[in-house]
Formats: C-alpha cells, sequence, structure tokens
C-alpha cells in the first residue's frame, strides 16, 4: 500500500509539472504543426514552381515564402523584445528560400521555447500598439496558418498534393 501511494503521489507531481505552461503548451502545439506543414510544403514544390503566380498580379509561390520567412522575423523578434529582420524577399531559389524559411523556423523556435505562461502575458508592441506576447505569437502561428492555406492552392495548381493531405486519400480523386 505504501508503494502504491509513493506511485500515485509521484504521477500527481508529473501531472502538476506538465500542467504549469497549459497556454504555452498548446501554442507550441500550433505552431510547430504549422512549422511543419510549411517547412514540407516548401520542399513540395518543384523549383520551376518557385516562379509560379496563379494570375499576374498576385506574388509568386517564393515571394509568398519570402513573406513567412520575414514576417516571422519581425513577429518573434517582437516577442524576443528584438527588432529583427529578415532578408527572404531578396532571395529566388529554392535552396535559398528554403533555408531562409527554416532559418526564420529556427529563430522562432527560441521565442516559442523561451517562456513560461507567465511571460505570455506581458506586453511589447506590435504594429504601434501594446499587445501581450501571447498575442504576438499567435498571431504568427494564425499567419502561417493563413499563409499554408494560400500557398497549398498554389501547390494543387502545379498538380501537387499539399503535405497536409498527402497520405489521407486527400489528394486523390474517388
Amino acid at each position: 500500500m505504501k508503494y502504491y501511494s509513493m506511485f500515485a503521489f509521484a504521477l500527481m507531481g508529473m501531472s502538476a509539472l506538465q500542467a504549469q505552461s497549459p497556454l504555452l503548451g498548446e501554442l507550441k502545439q500550433s505552431y510547430t504543426g504549422v512549422k511543419n506543414n510549411l517547412l514540407r510544403l516548401a520542399d513540395a514544390m518543384p523549383e520551376a514552381g518557385y516562379s509560379f503566380k496563379p494570375t499576374p498580379e498576385i506574388q509568386s509561390f517564393a515571394e509568398r515564402i519570402a513573406h513567412v520567412a520575414d514576417t516571422q522575423f519581425a513577429l518573434c523578434g517582437m516577442a524576443k523584445g528584438e527588432q529583427k529582420r529578415g532578408d527572404a524577399a531578396s532571395k529566388t531559389s529554392k535552396a535559398d528560400l528554403v533555408a531562409a524559411l527554416k532559418e526564420s523556423f529556427d529563430y522562432c523556435d527560441g521565442a516559442y521555447d523561451g517562456l513560461s505562461d507567465s511571460a505570455l502575458t506581458e506586453t511589447v508592441k506590435m504594429f504601434g500598439r501594446d499587445r501581450t506576447k501571447f498575442g504576438v505569437l499567435d498571431f504568427n502561428v494564425v499567419h502561417d496558418t493563413e499563409m499554408y492555406g494560400y500557398l497549398s492552392v498554389y501547390l494543387r495548381l502545379k498538380g501537387v498534393v499539399p503535405p497536409s493531405s498527402a497520405g489521407r486519400g486527400m489528394g486523390k480523386k474517388q
């Protein structure tokens, strides 16, 4: 009986440790999901598809990937209390843009990993307004998710199944 009580106490302690940062845990889970999808999406588009524009007035796939990378640097920099700018907009090749995207995620990983739930409530300036760090990082996830959806259409127009649909039978006609 004594051992069961100690085991139960140990399990409760582990659960308490995992529950210390529920907000950050959920935020990081969403971030990690969209991060993986965007990295796989950037790899899935063939090199020739990076210059593809669905219509002349819409940005190319390359310009959209650069936008994601540069926006991430800015947003995660805000959450870190830094002014960070990316240079992905100056790149055009798939290899350079995938590297820039990975670099932006590496930088953002530090923003998501370096916070606690209490730090998420601290305010920073975002586009001239006071926002919590949670709000800034959540905006990053929302923006990345929006861009993933937008870029998935580029892939489909080039005959490529987006990573989040691949392997689930969602890319093939039934």
